[in-house]
């Protein structure tokens, strides 16, 4: 592969139509390439075969269909499987599936690392490289459906995914507005607007922006009822206030029949679980279509917090309930496996003046490629 060749995976539908038109190919050949590559789980254009041989011999010299590369997996006790995928320079990100009864969840990644710094967030910690593109983006989905042998066209097993995994998707606007608008495309993977959510931690003019482009669900780290604490957990709070996040939240959902945004909240010990503080979330809340996701915290080596008590979780939940806002206890799963909310890590190439690293995050891709060959593993 070269890096001269386009790769046809940073195209959404209007995208790929301009690049047919402009090879002298006629629009419709854009939908045909994406039933292909998304639907049939196709890479090779010579598998193509309602392309012209003409049209596959020179779609060869300059383009190509190119996905991270899986270099390892991880499966939990409870069933969820994580997934390291190797970028260029060192850098490698992490995408996790879990598997419900009802649905099949897929946690992609929008940045290597993040520049946000929450204090409670493991790939907070791990400093911040650069933005993915849209194919990195989108390639995540379209590896998980290879490493579980799945094709789209004939069997759906993500039915969801969320934009919760490693960086800040609307500091990546662009290429995760384009990576949605694959995933809900009809002729690609055809996912509901319901079924794709993005998560941010607030930046409010991304936000607002989003609104005039796009309408996937959305969901808020909050994680705070006040300025002074939101500060502290998620730094990104001194420049967009909770008062002005909240109000972004109520105009995104302005207008659109029962939707709701979702507030996450991590339920961090002694800092931000007392009942005054649920008391004070709900009063936050009666004014937007929402509900709240109960995070428990899941530890990470040298973090400064731990996890509320069930108790205390039940306790902030029930105030919740009686004040009339709905909530819910996210089920922690993959934590033995680092998959769960919070834990992912990757490995960033840090680009910022953060020095501080989990040990077990200093993946020598050599050595688990070593282990592979020398296991006859293969992904």
């Amino acid at each position: 592969m070269s890096d001269s060749l386009v790769n046809l995976l940073n195209f959404d539908a209007e995208a790929m139509a301009e690049f047919f038109t402009e090879l002298g190919e006629k629009p419709f050949r854009a939908t045909q390439m994406l039933k292909w590559i998304y639907q049939f789980g196709v890479s090779d254009f010579e598998q193509m075969t309602n392309f012209s041989k003409a049209t596959r011999e020179k779609l060869k010299t300059i383009a190509e269909v190119r996905v991270p590369e899986i270099i390892e997996q991880q499966e939990s006790d409870d069933g969820t499987i994580k997934w390291l995928l190797q970028l260029e320079q060192g850098n490698a990100i992490e995408t996790v599936f879990i598997p419900e009864n009802d649905r099949g969840t897929l946690c992609v990644s929008s940045q290597i690392g993040c520049a946000l710094e929450c204090s409670f967030c493991s790939t907070a910690q791990q400093g911040f490289n650069r933005n993915l593109s849209t194919a990195e983006i989108i390639g995540q989905v379209w590896a998980a459906n290879q490493a579980m042998k799945v094709m789209p066209r004939n069997q759906r097993v993500i039915s969801n995914v969320v934009l919760m995994g490693m960086g800040e998707p609307l500091l990546n606007f662009n290429n995760v507005v384009a990576a949605m608008n694959i995933m809900m495309d009809d002729n690609a993977y055809g996912l509901s607007k319901r079924r794709v959510t993005i998560s941010t931690s607030g930046v409010v003019p991304a936000l607002e922006r989003l609104k005039a482009v796009s309408d996937v669900a959305l969901a808020v780290s909050l994680h705070a009822t006040n300025d002074t604490l939101r500060n502290e957990l998620v730094p990104i709070n001194k420049k967009y206030p909770i008062r002005q996040l909240l109000n972004a939240c109520k105009f995104y959902v302005q207008g659109e029949h029962k939707r709701k945004v979702t507030f996450e909240y991590v339920m961090l010990d002694g800092v931000n679980d007392k009942p005054q503080h649920a008391r004070e979330l709900a009063r936050l809340l009666k004014d937007i279509p929402s509900k709240v996701n109960l995070i428990p915290f899941n530890p990470f080596p040298e973090s400064r917090y731990n996890c509320s008590p069930d108790k205390v979780i039940e306790t902030f939940r029930n105030i919740l309930k009686q004040a009339g806002v709905i909530s819910t206890t996210r089920k922690t799963r993959g934590d033995d496996i680092d998959a769960a909310c919070g834990q992912l890590a990757g490995k960033v190439m840090d680009k910022t003046k953060r020095r501080f690293r989990r040990e077990n995050t200093h993946v020598n891709i050599a050595d688990i490629k070593n282990r592979q060959v020398n296991s006859g593993r293969s992904l």
